[in-house]
């Protein structure tokens, strides 16, 4: 009787020690996405999404606010989403946030979609090809049977093109994810835009929570199936919860991808270069010069750059380093200044919120390259102007001294140099002399009385 009852208790232990709710469970990461959606931000996530499944979580929650971001950056997210040994919760929050543009398109790619109260999603147009005359993003627009906005199709065949692919790409992800096509295409064609309980309303998101901790709490016990075929249970009920943080890495490639940075680093390098080839041996120059050209251009490379701006910025520069050096009264430096204002202007090819360059920014750059001009050609025109202290014309009326004199043929010591010299008037050792002219090697002398004499 003992050894069942022993049986019996031993049993009762462990279902409960192994029980969901009370057993260990896999740990969750959390990813914060702030801002505009960028190479620095596709370069988080998926190092993110690594470092989650290496830590064998059992889920990552990618928590969103963002206006949008560039399309090349935001396909290689939804790649690493849809690729993830993990699955991914796609969450906007806190209150107040929105998952605009490129974060709609990413909330669609993650296998659960949640928001937090308050927020929303939507205007997901491409914003080059967005309502023709409105810069940046799309104006989020109402969605009823009582105001439909206006289709923002684009009349040319290019702009159809991506707002056709653009459309049904959004399209595909809702089907996979089993989420609200329809809507999903209107938020790209018409711009339109939800709040979180209309989402809900709708079927284009699965959860609302006001934080992460009820989120997981209602997550807890769904069945989630991943890219590999493989279906998972999730038991996040009291799971330990790991953030994810950007690193110095992350920072930098923020820091050096904005796009008003990048102007700046390359600036400073060609400059820096400019002032190495022109003064040698100061080195410093010349380091940090092809340094920041170096990651000025790599930022640049990052970054949708129209190559016209980019050939118009470096061509201005090159006036603006021709007018030191040829006289042109200010035409090659003023050409330099517009043709640099006018290529930081069309240098970024996207009005996507956070890729501009501050028209404050550019002006101040032409400024300040145009007084360096100024500098530089002033100090050029006052040494032009400065009396010659070296060379042949200095040797006129330089004074010397008779060396040796053999077979009518003298030297002399002029300017810490050896001439041969020549003078109507006998010339003898230890005789002091004036320069009058210079026939090729040979120094046209007089003789003069030394000092004390």
């Amino acid at each position: 009787m003992w050894p069942d009852k022993a049986s019996y208790l031993l049993g009762l232990v462990l279902a409960f020690l192994l029980s969901p709710s009370i057993a260990s469970s896999k740990p969750v990461v959390v990813l914060n996405l702030n801002g505009a959606v960028g190479p620095a931000t596709a370069d988080y996530i998926t190092r993110g999404i690594n470092t989650a499944a290496k830590k064998d979580a059992q889920l990552v929650v990618l928590r969103m606010d963002t206006p949008g971001g560039l399309d090349t950056s935001m396909r290689i997210i939804i790649k690493s989403i849809l690729a993830s040994p993990v699955p991914i919760a796609g969450y906007v929050a806190p209150s107040g946030a929105r998952a605009a543009s490129a974060g709609t398109y990413m909330l669609y790619a993650c296998h659960i979609a949640a928001m937090a109260s308050g927020t929303n999603l939507g205007a997901a147009s491409p914003v080059p090809l967005g309502v023709p005359g409105l810069g940046g993003e799309p104006a989020p627009q109402p969605d009823n049977d009582q105001a439909k906005p206006k289709s923002s199709q684009p009349t040319d065949t290019m702009g159809r093109k991506v707002m056709n692919d653009a459309a049904a790409y959004i399209r595909s992800l809702a089907q996979l994810r089993g989420r609200n096509a329809e809507w999903a295409e209107q938020a790209v064609r018409n711009a339109v835009s939800l709040s979180a309980a209309d989402a809900l309303k709708r079927g284009v998101i699965d959860q609302i929570a006001d934080d992460v901790p009820q989120l997981l709490k209602q997550l807890d016990g769904k069945k989630i199936k991943l890219a590999s075929g493989e279906a998972v249970v999730l038991t996040t009920a009291g799971a330990s919860i790991i953030s994810f943080e950007s690193d110095w890495r992350t920072n930098l490639l923020s820091a050096i991808t904005n796009p008003s940075i990048a102007l700046i680093l390359m600036m400073l390098g060609v400059y820096g270069l400019f002032f190495e080839f022109f003064s040698p041996g100061m080195v410093a120059p010349g380091v940090i010069g092809a340094i920041c050209l170096l990651l000025g251009l790599y930022a640049l490379q990052q970054l949708p750059v129209n190559y016209a701006g980019l050939a118009l910025i470096l061509l201005g520069i090159g006036f603006m380093v021709a007018e030191a050096f040829v006289p042109s009264f200010g035409v090659l430096g003023l050409g330099g200044v517009v043709a640099f204002v006018f290529g930081a202007i069309i240098l970024i090819d996207t009005e996507v919120p956070g890729f501009g360059i501050p028209l404050t920014l550019i002006l101040t750059l032409a400024v300040v390259s145009a007084i360096a001009l100024v500098v530089v050609v002033s100090l050029a025109l006052k040494a032009r102007r400065r009396k010659i202290v070296s060379g042949s014309e200095q040797l006129i009326g330089s004074d010397g001294v008779v060396l040796s004199c053999a077979d009518d043929l003298c030297w002399a010591r002029v300017q810490s140099e050896l001439w041969q010299v020549e003078s109507a008037a006998p010339l003898n050792p230890g005789l002091h002399i004036r320069v009058t002219e210079r026939n090729g090697l040979v120094l046209m002398v007089k003789p003069v009385k030394s000092k004390g004499e």
